[in-house]
Formats: C-alpha cells, sequence, structure tokens
C-alpha cells in the first residue's frame, strides 16, 4: 500500500518562511507527477504547485513568485518551499502523487494534510 507521508507547518509569522515535506512510502513501480493542493474553509481544494519526475513545473497563479518546489527522486520525497507568507496562506496543506505500477496502471494518492496558520 503507497502512502504519502507529509511534515512541517504549524504556526508560521507573517512574512517568514515554510518548508514541507512529502514522501512516498510504499511498494510501487515509481512515482511520477508529485504536488501540493491548499485547502481553505469555504473554497475547494486549490492546486498550487507541481513537479513531474523530469523536471517540469506546474504552477498556479496563486503560487507565482512566492512558493517553490523540489524533489528528490531517489527518495521520493517532493519539498514545498513558500517564501514572505500572508495570513491569507494559511489553510491545510496537501500533498498528493500519482503511483504508477509495472502495467502502467496508476493512481491518485493524497496526503493527510498539514495544517498551516500564518500568524500576524
Amino acid at each position: 500500500q503507497v502512502q504519502l507521508v507529509e511534515s512541517g507547518g504549524g504556526l508560521v509569522q507573517a512574512g517568514e518562511d515554510l518548508r514541507l515535506s512529502c514522501a512516498a512510502t510504499g511498494t510501487f513501480h515509481t512515482v511520477n507527477r508529485m504536488g501540493w493542493y491548499r485547502q481553505t474553509p469555504g473554497r475547494p481544494r486549490d492546486h498550487l504547485i507541481s513537479m513531474y519526475k523530469n523536471g517540469q513545473i506546474d504552477l498556479s497563479d496563486s503560487a507565482m513568485g512566492r512558493f517553490n518546489i523540489t524533489r528528490d527522486n531517489e527518495k521520493n520525497v517532493v519539498f514545498l518551499q513558500g517564501h514572505g507568507l500572508r495570513s491569507e496562506d494559511s489553510g491545510v496543506y496537501v500533498c498528493t502523487a500519482r503511483f504508477y505500477e509495472l502495467d502502467f496502471n496508476y493512481r491518485n494518492v493524497w496526503g493527510q494534510g498539514i495544517q498551516v496558520t500564518v500568524s500576524s
């Protein structure tokens, strides 16, 4: 069974930086797209940023200029860095990844989510 294990988050002062990590665990052939969504009350889950195994990045408008993503393909870990956080960045940050098996079947898996609260 595959899982995503997230870490980091918590309380962040406005203007400070954020670093989250997400590790893919379990048995699988490969994991391609790994990324982050943000859930805030009353809103759908919004895509922030994702990274493919080849290094290609999908970046949302809301993340542009303030969030970036890095990845360790050997360890199947993805990192989210946020810079100059604002109160509106508060929310639950959820990691997601697409896992592939040898027969090319794939599944999208979601992490439990990490609460990030930006305090002013």
